[in-house]
This record gives C-alpha cells, sequence and structure tokens, in this order.
C-alpha cells in the first residue's frame, strides 16, 4: 500500500451488480475507490479510506471479521433491507443502510462528501440525561471543552429544545450567531466552514442552540444535515439530546461514535434512565452509563446490572460547579477542576479507541475490553 497516495473511498462487496452501481455512482461524484471482495481484504485501508461503503452481503463476514469500528460506514443494499441487515450495521457502526435505487442521492453525497473528508475525523459524542437534573448538559459542556484542551475543532450542539440553552450555561447568552430558529429549513449536504463561521463562537467551541424565548420545532431533515456537517468538518461533535428521544435525536444517535447515558445513583434515577435503554440500544451501537456526581445509594454495580449497559465512569464530586454556574463560569473549564479532569480522560480514551471506566470508590480511568468506537 502506498501511504503517500490520496486515500480513497472503500468499496467492501462481492456483489456484481451492486458493485457496478457503487463504480458508478464514484465515477458520477468525480471520485476513484478501492475494492474489496471480501472483509479481509479491506483490513489494510479500513481505517485509511475517507469513507467505507459496505455492501449487505459481506455485512456478516465483516462484522465476524472484528473490524474496528470507525466514522462514514454506511452499508448499501439492493432493494429492501431486513432486521438482520440492520442489526449487523449497528454492529459494525455503521452510520446509516442506504437502500438503491431509492438512496442514490444520499449515496452520492457520501461519496462527494469524501473527498474532503480525513480519515478518523467526525467522533460524535451523545450525551443524554437518564432523569431530569441528572447533569447531561453540563457535562456535555465539560466533554467539548475538554476536545478543545487536546486541541481538537469541537463543535457543541444542543438538541434539546425544552431546556435552558447551552448558552446560557456557557455565560454567553448574548453571544452572535446564528441558532436553530436560523436552520429549520436547512436539509441535505452543508458546508462545515460556512455553517462554522455562521454560528456562535464561545470558549473556543463552535456552539448551536436555542434562541431565547419559544422553542420552533426543528425537523428531523435540518437536525440531520446539521450533525452530518459537523461530524465530516469538526474533530469532536458533542450532543447534548433530549430526553424525549424523537426522531430528529434518534438520527444523531444514528452518527453517533459513543453514547453517554447520565444517571443517578438512587433507585428513581435508574428506574426513569431504564426507560430509555431500549431505544438508545435500538439506535446506537454504544451506548454506557455515566453515573452523575451527586449523593450515592447505589453501587455502580448494581446500577449497571439493572440498566445491563457498560460503565463509562464516575463523575466526581465538584464543589466549585453551583458557583461557576451562578457566576456565568463554563462548567468544567477550569483545567483543575474534578469535572475537567475526569471530561480530559474520556475524550482522551475516546481517541485511542477506549472509554474511561472508573471504580466505584474513585474516578481513575481504566480502559474497558470490549471495544468502542
Amino acid at each position: 500500500m502506498d501511504v503517500s497516495a490520496p486515500a480513497r473511498p472503500l468499496f467492501v462487496t462481492d456483489h456484481p451488480e451492486l458493485l457496478d452501481d457503487l463504480l458508478r455512482l464514484a465515477a458520477a461524484a468525480g471520485v476513484e475507490a478501492t475494492v474489496a471482495h471480501h472483509p479481509a481484504h479491506a483490513a489494510g485501508e479500513w481505517a485509511r479510506a475517507p469513507a467505507v461503503v459496505v455492501g449487505a452481503d459481506l455485512l456478516r463476514a465483516a462484522c465476524e471479521l472484528g473490524l474496528r469500528p470507525r466514522p462514514h460506514v454506511v452499508v448499501a443494499a439492493l432493494g429492501g433491507a431486513d432486521t438482520a441487515v440492520w442489526e449487523a450495521a449497528l454492529r459494525l457502526g455503521a452510520e446509516s443502510v442506504l437502500r438503491l435505487p431509492e438512496d442514490e442521492p444520499r449515496l452520492s453525497g457520501v461519496l462527494a462528501d469524501s473527498a474532503h473528508t480525513r480519515p478518523g475525523r467526525g467522533r460524535v459524542v451523545s450525551v443524554v440525561g437518564g432523569r431530569g437534573g441528572a447533569g447531561a448538559s453540563v457535562l456535555a459542556i465539560a466533554l467539548a471543552l475538554a476536545g478543545r484542551r487536546a486541541h481538537l475543532d469541537s463543535a457543541l450542539i444542543d438538541t434539546d429544545p425544552l431546556g435552558c440553552g447551552l448558552d446560557l450555561l456557557l455565560g454567553a447568552e448574548h453571544a452572535e450567531g446564528a441558532r436553530w430558529g436560523d436552520l429549520v429549513k436547512r436539509e441535505g449536504r452543508l458546508n462545515w466552514s460556512a455553517l462554522r463561521a455562521a454560528l456562535p463562537r464561545v470558549h473556543g467551541l463552535t456552539l448551536l442552540t436555542w434562541e431565547r424565548g419559544p422553542a420552533a420545532p426543528v425537523p428531523p431533515a435540518a437536525v440531520r444535515a446539521v450533525v452530518a456537517c459537523a461530524a465530516r468538518g469538526a474533530d469532536l461533535v458533542v450532543a447534548d439530546l433530549p430526553r424525549g428521544l424523537g426522531a430528529a435525536a434518534e438520527d444523531v444517535l444514528r452518527r453517533t461514535t459513543l453514547a453517554l447515558l447520565v444517571v443517578t445513583a438512587d433507585l428513581p434515577g435508574v428506574i426513569a434512565a431504564n426507560r430509555l435503554v431500549p431505544r438508545l440500544r435500538a439506535t446506537t451501537a454504544n451506548t454506557r452509563v455515566l453515573i452523575g456526581g451527586g449523593a450515592s445509594d447505589l453501587s455502580a454495580a448494581d446500577i449497571t446490572d439493572a440498566l445491563t449497559l457498560p460503565l463509562a465512569g464516575r463523575v466526581p464530586p465538584d464543589r466549585d460547579l453551583a458557583r461557576a454556574l451562578r457566576l456565568g463560569l463554563p462548567p468544567g473549564e477550569r483545567r483543575s477542576s474534578p469535572l475537567a479532569a475526569f471530561a480530559d480522560r474520556v475524550v482522551a480514551d475516546l481517541l485511542h479507541g477506549t472509554t474511561a471506566q472508573a471504580p466505584a470508590s474513585a474516578p481513575a480511568s481504566r480502559p474497558l475490553t470490549q471495544e468502542t468506537q
């Protein structure tokens, strides 16, 4: 393999008709592709390719081979896709299943974007509270700030229309730039450079949140377009999701590298969080539990057993957090704060393909044995 040569999108299929369609779409998009007729032949280009299209015919074999989950993977199927295809796509960490010929425009967009996409970029972390007040929004901000400290181009996207607004928690409610209300009619492919320039820039983050007052519904197509654009252009995208997990939130979850369910360590918190688990499992391949930093009535083992999800960590108590929020200071901004240190570990482990798991007694980091995206 010539590592100096420009990376090409990778097609993994041995289906003649599907391959003909893929090569035709690649030619129309003006890109050349590498073809692997077996998943084993894809190993050398799997991490390097800016985009990967796996045919439904080799999807099961790709899962069995244990190829490492990565961004910018889609599954292509001729005609319909049954439940087994969707389940295998989730196992592989694919962002979507595209059915040809009806999804040809979307696949053409993926191939055209691959000419401007660098592999390994666009990690999407989705944070959702298991109950109101669990601290999901605060954690989302802390993770985005940790990405900035790691010298990542970080975007923070607020998808909860009934929250107070992440700009308020950042002390930047008067920051200039577009809000969701300015983007409700956007769909299709967007240019990240142009979108980034239009949005507020707050504490080194690109921020998308809501205007003051009643929030107008944002069509799922607009959310899909914005998150896809950010995932193509930014290094790290942190999305603060609503507990309702409507169609727009589910679109975000399908693009998610790591979903974090923030749970309070008490019985009501675990029961409320458990209502979300089936929908999280159905829409993202990598969901983990974060235990909030409040009082603990239950052990970490009790919580993960009840939710049947692995533990990402336990957020340490931060005595200065309430004061920082009152003063309009970003949570987790000070590197010396326990919240910032924890967020730094989560982001570092995400970059290395693991997530930080803490023992119940301490927030120390150690990787889990199962692979993450």
